[in-house]
């Protein structure tokens, strides 16, 4: 996920004080021999975090469930850190016929800069227990999730595993060839009602945002399709494709053990950054963001959930429920705004969004502003039409009969 502390709008969630066996830190602190987190059953309201208030260290790692590690680094950004997943794996080996090769499968890398690499180099020494890491998965191709996919690739010789929307979406980017700044997107946020001069400079200059964390791109990789199991060491992953936030995110579900890693699809505290941009401009990714939830609607209470961004959780299915009420909320709202004046992205931004962002963050808010406005001019709820100033603005449509909540 990119920086998407604009996001931050939905509930905090009160958190469970059900006690639990506390989990086992693979670090040199900690014994060996003490067991993985055994965290106890879901409630039936509300959302838990079974680990509590406990984080890894940077170059630490937590085992969440047996083989499974969670590791956290350092973003650059506001949203300051994202969650990695190091899972135990046995494949093939590569050279000798017959051989399996223990080791690891790495999910997501976080960000290409000097601090990131140095965190993974004191997780080899300190968590992977002298064992390789065998493959590199990435739920998608967000600059904190792919950044060093390049450089562990090299460094273990390890396959990169995704989408190909994803992959093709990531390759395109380090082309300089992105939603992220230049002409394009100054242009597609232009036409929505942001005009100031100043701002609209520095969107410009961000043609290079993201190259600064990927930098590079594996040059080759194994396809992850929607349905496709995924043989982890002693466990069977589905892929969950989600949409919306990203190409075709890849969410994994192990069914056996009770476990999803998320990605970005399911986030615990704040709601996921869903956005229009230059390349798409009519597209509809709110749509497509909620129709992905119903693909997790079917998850058990007890699922373990381990997100990209916030502690891990169990209540999926209650999460669902706030995330879609959220967007209703604000759907609503922006219905009810348009009937009042036709108005643009950018006039809608502090009903949205309810404190002052920088540029930084407008680039997001914009985005996301956009994908709502869309959602309901192509459900036919409002009207849109672009103005003698080149700016588009929605009105409510008279065949609006109720509000999206009802």
């Amino acid at each position: 996920m990119f920086d998407v502390d604009v996001n931050v709008k939905a509930r905090m969630l009160t958190q469970s004080s059900a006690a639990m066996t506390s989990p086992r830190t693979a670090h040199l602190a900690k014994s060996a021999d003490a067991p993985p987190a055994s965290p106890g059953p879901a409630p039936k309201r509300g959302l838990s975090y079974p680990l509590h208030e406990q984080l890894p260290a940077v170059g630490a790692a937590i085992e969440v469930a047996p083989g499974v590690f969670w590791l956290r680094m350092g973003l650059p950004f506001a949203l300051n850190h994202i969650n990695l997943w190091l899972l135990r794996d046995r494949l093939p080996h590569p050279t000798q016929l017959g051989a399996w090769q223990d080791g690891w499968t790495a999910v997501d890398c976080g960000v290409d800069n000097p601090a990131t690499r140095q965190a993974w180099l004191q997780v080899e020494q300190e968590v992977l227990q002298g064992l390789p890491i065998l493959r590199v998965l990435v739920t998608h191709m967000h600059p904190d999730h792919m950044g060093l996919a390049h450089w562990l690739c090299e460094r273990w010789q390890a396959p990169l595993w995704m989408s190909t929307s994803e992959y093709q979406s990531a390759m395109l980017a380090c082309s300089g060839l992105s939603n992220f700044g230049g002409d394009p997107t100054v242009q597609f946020f232009a036409a929505h009602g942001w005009n100031r001069p100043e701002d609209l400079a520095v969107v410009k200059s961000r043609v290079g945002y993201y190259t600064g964390m990927v930098p590079q791109v594996p040059g080759a990789y194994v396809r992850l399709m929607a349905g496709a199991q995924v043989r982890i060491g002693e466990r069977n992953w589905q892929c969950i494709a989600g949409y919306g936030h990203s190409p075709e995110h890849m969410a994994l579900y192990e069914a056996q053990g009770a476990l999803l890693i998320s990605g970005d699809m399911l986030l615990p505290s704040i709601s996921t950054n869903v956005s229009v941009y230059a390349m798409e401009p009519e597209g509809n990714p709110l749509q497509h963001f909620l129709d992905s939830l119903d693909r997790m609607q079917h998850l058990p209470d007890e699922t373990l959930v381990l997100p990209s961004h916030g502690r891990p959780f169990r209540g999926a299915v209650t999460r669902i429920a706030q995330l879609r009420q959220h967007h209703a909320e604000r759907l609503d709202e922006l219905v009810q705004a348009c009937s009042q004046q036709d108005l643009s992205a950018h006039d809608v931004l502090p009903l949205i969004f309810k404190r002052a962002l920088d540029v930084h963050q407008t680039t997001f808010a914009m985005g996301e502003a956009v994908a709502h406005l869309n959602l309901l001019w192509l459900s036919g709820q409002l009207l849109r039409q672009r103005g003698a100033d080149g700016i588009y603005r929605f009105r409510r449509s008279q065949s609006s009969a109720r509000p999206m909540g009802d």
